[in-house]
């Protein structure tokens, strides 16, 4: 298994971690994602450190609280084995003090996670979501002292604007505070938004991106084609509503390309939509799921391998969208060229992604 350092950090991190959301399986989305217990958490942790992938990713907001549980069980005994990833920030309960980064919210939520996952320390801490009604200054004055109280190693952020984390990297940097070195964000074919901003941020403040949902919200398996119907045993009829939102024609175009690729490859279409995720610049790692053993095994054959240049290109093309203003028109214009952000074509600013 590959390591690449999280962002400009020292922290080395697999290109694939484990995504821990379909652990414990309680309320209408992670209901519907997956109710892995205890047991089959287990089994899936053993395979995921035997192949290499030993960082594992969670929420206090997955399944109110039961994901940490769950995995907690999962690791107990081999503790030093692993990289655990929390967040916290969405809300967990109806009270005025359940959600938010507040500096009680954000000390409470940590010692709670700590509980249920049964460690003494957290290895990244994530914002799971920007609060708008905390000053920031707050924020990081409060994460500051849980990383020097030895209960928080690392710190990132998840699902930021380019304006939230920069203001937030800036104050870090004029006030001495620990510095984020991470950004969960949404990333795949079908969802390329990352790019426009967050990528060129992350480019130049060292900040690794960690992918959630590489395969679209569930809409890159394999299972859905042009012409069929959804699949009856598909998560999608029931938490469709829940994730990013994509245009149908859109889709079908990304998968027929992919579909394509993967004869060429011989490898799964889930596998050569991860692979192209492993390819781009600033990905540190990319988080997989699965509900069960084979899943799991599916997903771990995207490493090991690589795209040639003109797969990648033609997946590019496949997926391309116009970016949105103020981003068009470095794409339209050459002589923008001198102020367009870092390229980000297959292996354009190699030099730049972070760990390779």
């Amino acid at each position: 298994m590959e390591h690449r350092r999280l962002g400009t950090s020292g922290l080395k991190v697999p290109v694939l971690s484990f995504g821990a959301g379909t652990f414990g399986g309680r309320g209408p989305l992670f209901g519907g994602w997956g109710n892995t217990d205890a047991r089959e958490a287990r089994r899936l942790v053993d395979i995921c450190i035997d192949a290499g992938v030993t960082m594992f990713d969670t929420a206090d907001v997955y399944s109110q609280g039961a994901s940490e549980e769950v995995l907690g069980e999962a690791i107990r005994g081999r503790r030093d084995q692993v990289i655990v990833s929390t967040k916290a920030g969405l809300p967990m309960g109806e009270g005025p003090g359940d959600a938010g980064t507040s500096r009680t919210r954000l000390i409470t939520a940590v010692d709670d996670a700590l509980r249920r996952l049964g460690t003494d320390h957290i290895d990244l801490f994530q914002l799971h979501a920007f609060d708008a009604g905390t000053p920031v200054d707050e924020v990081l004055s409060a994460l500051d002292d849980l990383v020097r109280a030895g209960k928080v190693r690392y710190l990132g952020i998840s699902n930021f604007s380019g304006w939230q984390a920069m203001k937030s990297l800036a104050l870090a940097e004029r006030h001495g505070r620990t510095r984020y070195v991470a950004h969960q964000v949404y990333y795949s074919l079908i969802g390329r938004d990352y790019e426009w901003e967050l990528m060129p941020l992350g480019l130049d403040q060292g900040l690794g991106a960690l992918v959630w949902s590489p395969l679209g919200w569930g809409r890159l398996t394999g299972a859905i084609r042009r012409g069929r119907p959804l699949p009856e045993g598909s998560r999608l009829h029931s938490t469709a509503d829940f994730g990013p939102p994509v245009e149908d024609a859109y889709l079908y175009d990304v998968v027929d390309a992919l579909d394509e690729v993967a004869r060429e490859t011989g490898k799964a279409i889930p596998q050569v939509a991860i692979a192209w995720l492993l390819q781009r610049p600033t990905v540190s790692s990319v988080i997989i799921g699965a509900r069960t053993e084979e899943q799991l095994r599916q997903n771990l054959g995207s490493v090991g391998w690589s795209l040639s240049a003109d797969q990648v290109a033609r997946l590019d093309a496949a997926s391309h969208r116009t970016a949105p203003y103020p981003y068009f028109p470095y794409q339209r214009q050459e002589g923008f060229a001198r102020l367009s952000p870092p390229p980000v074509g297959p292996h354009a600013g190699a030099s730049l992604s972070f760990g390779t």
